[in-house]
């Protein structure tokens, strides 16, 4: 025990606050204490030490909406950088500014898992003398860690840090939710920078990004737009056909074998895939079933379900609108995940190892179950590999929902024009025409028929588009490779050329 006198002389000891606050710059040295804090964004940039031909890297959580990226780049090429790889998480139409950096030679090379608007399609018509790589969100992790992909410098946009590096992404006037890809780059980078629009009190918890992570802080007016997040392929469709289109993917769901209590699932961009759940959730609330886990990129109608007790817990690597940013930051049972826990295959432990049903949308499939979401019908660069061939993989249940035509283009093709799923991964194609069960899955299709559903051989499917649409023209390609397709264990399977 300690006595009175004893706790007199520790009072004494103690300085009074103007004077602690006042010596609270120093250390105990009276040497001045380093400020991660920089002045400007190109301060941060000297002290990274970047060098010509290093490599750079960015998240996309803000996806439309990311604000960081460009005005990073323009700095750079300012300070006059040359021959840098670009190893973006994922790259959106707001990225278009990225083509004059690349004509300069700021640019040289670039990693990510997709590319899209008139980026995408200067590239495909030969605008880079390297190919770009492109790989799915569990292999980029899996790059990374095997040091093919080796990040010197990350900027890391968050709505929110502390003095010493505490960052997240779910408080915040700009909250953009789950920071699940950019803690690659915090954990891997040699240099980590990052970049805030607010600065909370010392120490900032729980944090997404931690302080000794993070090298150097710069404040900024705004990191991003949170509603541009949901744009394009995220949202809700009211359309009709895909509307008819997640109505059967559900009854799939519900006739497989898997749909019962403690099941898991993940549903992916796309309006008919993102509307299944809203199917599903009304057939669970009728025969009382309740999920154990969703997983991946995070939407509202997740956070109902999980609000509603139908879902007990969510994984979230990247969240999809404003419902699931927020719910992070509310609900303990809505968790943030890093792209490693999510679909990295050399992980310790991807939770897409333990997941049941996997609902996913595409560009085209062909009579092989081979699924393209990157290139569009003119063999033009304008989508993403993202999580397809990660959860196909390992999903017990994948189904790929499409219309069998889009206008006149038909969806199911004798060959795709580029493969990101190989199709002995894929389960079941959905289409307002019937459905395709892979011949590998004899039991399934057997449940599917019993139930009622419509299921059509997929070589039927490709005649009734030919049909309608006729035969597409052949694309006109040169021999120049302009992107390359890694799979998510690194391994090349296939190839994208320039245009002719």
């Amino acid at each position: 025990m300690i006595d009175s006198k004893e706790i007199k002389n520790i009072t004494k000891l103690t300085p009074n606050k103007a004077d602690f606050f006042k010596a609270s710059s120093k250390n105990h040295s009276g040497k001045e204490r380093f400020s991660k804090i920089c002045e400007s964004i190109e301060e941060s940039i000297k002290r990274s030490g970047l060098k010509d031909g290093m490599t750079i890297s960015f998240h996309h959580a803000f996806r439309g909406g990311d604000k960081v990226l460009n005005v990073v780049m323009d700095i750079i090429a300012k300070m006059g950088f040359k021959d840098l790889t670009l190893a973006s998480s994922s790259l959106a139409s707001v990225h278009d500014p990225l083509i004059e950096h690349i004509k300069n030679g700021v640019v040289t090379q670039i990693y990510t898992s997709g590319l899209r608007s008139k980026l995408g399609e200067a590239i495909s018509k030969g605008l880079m003398e390297k190919p770009v790589q492109v790989h799915s969100h569990g292999g980029r992790v899996h790059l990374v860690k095997s040091g093919e992909l080796n990040i010197d410098v990350a900027f890391i946009g968050v709505p929110v840090i502390d003095r010493f590096g505490n960052a997240t992404g779910y408080k915040g006037r700009s909250k953009c939710g789950s920071l699940g890809y950019a803690m690659t780059d915090a954990r891997y980078a040699k240099y980590v920078v990052a970049i805030s629009e607010s600065l909370e009190e010392y120490p900032s918890f729980p944090a997404s990004i931690t302080q000794d992570q993070v090298d150097s802080i710069v404040l900024v007016d705004e990191v991003g737009d949170p509603s541009q997040i949901g744009e394009g392929a995220t949202r809700m469709t009211t359309n009709p056909k895909e509307l008819l289109l997640a109505r059967r993917a559900a009854r799939v769901i519900v006739n497989s074998g898997l749909f019962k209590n403690g099941y898991s699932l993940q549903t992916g961009t796309g309006g008919a895939s993102l509307a299944t759940t809203i199917f599903l959730s009304e057939k669970m609330e009728e025969e009382n079933i309740t999920a154990s886990f969703g997983l991946g990129g995070i939407t509202g109608t997740m956070v109902y379900m999980l609000k509603r007790g139908q879902i007990k817990t969510l994984l979230d690597v990247q969240s999809f609108d404003e419902f699931a940013a927020k719910s992070l930051g509310e609900n303990l049972n809505h968790i943030e995940i890093s792209a490693n826990q999510y679909a990295n295959p050399s992980s310790k432990g991807a939770a897409i190892k333990q997941l049941d049903v996997v609902v996913l949308s595409a560009l085209e499939i062909d009579i092989n179950f081979n699924v393209n979401v990157l290139t569009g019908s003119k063999g033009i660069l304008r989508g993403a590999s993202g999580g397809h061939c990660d959860t196909a993989a390992e999903a017990k249940l994948s189904i790929i929902v499409a219309p069998l035509t889009r206008g006149r283009i038909p969806t199911i093709v004798n060959r795709v024009n580029t493969i990101i799923t190989p199709g002995n991964t894929v389960d079941v194609v959905v289409t307002d025409q019937g459905v395709a069960v892979n011949p590998k899955n004899i039991e399934l299709k057997q449940r599917l028929k019993k139930a009622g559903i419509t299921v059509v051989e997929i070589e039927d499917l490709y005649k009734k588009a030919i049909k309608i649409c006729g035969k597409p023209k052949p694309i006109n390609y040169s021999d120049k490779v302009v992107a390359t397709i890694r799979y998510r264990d690194g391994s090349v399977l296939d190839v994208v050329k320039a245009l002719a």
